[in-house]
């Protein structure tokens, strides 16, 4: 996940393709797992349809990124990204962990800082 913003009737997703199977079948597993969760309260949730946008490029990457973390600012639900709690716009500005891990630079190296051990190089 590289980034998301959850809105009242829609969800954005900036995701990388998955390792082991196809983006159809993870957005497929995404919307099974959601839709189990709440279909005994609320129906249906999901669209039968997803779209989807290929980005090539780290611009259009960033591009996309604000795109959706200015939505709910754009639509009126907030009057700064920041103030949205169902977004990732707080993970880039502050390194803010939240319910869904983002992959970025901040949290590669933040990984690679957890899985640094000193005694692997200088055995106590």
């Amino acid at each position: 996940m590289i980034g998301y913003v959850v809105m009242p009737e829609h969800v954005h997703l900036l995701v990388t393709e998955p390792e082991r199977a196809s983006l159809a079948r993870a957005i497929q597993s995404l919307k099974q797992s959601v839709s189990q969760k709440l279909n005994a309260h609320h129906g249906r949730f999901w669209q039968v349809r997803y779209y989807d946008f290929n980005v090539l490029s780290a611009a259009k990457r960033v591009e996309k990124l604000k795109y959706i973390h200015l939505n709910p600012v754009k639509r009126g639900l907030v009057e700064r990204r920041q103030d949205w709690p169902w977004s990732s716009y707080r993970h880039y500005v502050t390194g803010e962990v939240g319910t869904v891990v983002i992959e970025s630079p901040l949290s590669a190296w933040k990984r690679r800082q957890s899985s640094f051990s000193p005694s692997l190089i200088a055995p106590e």
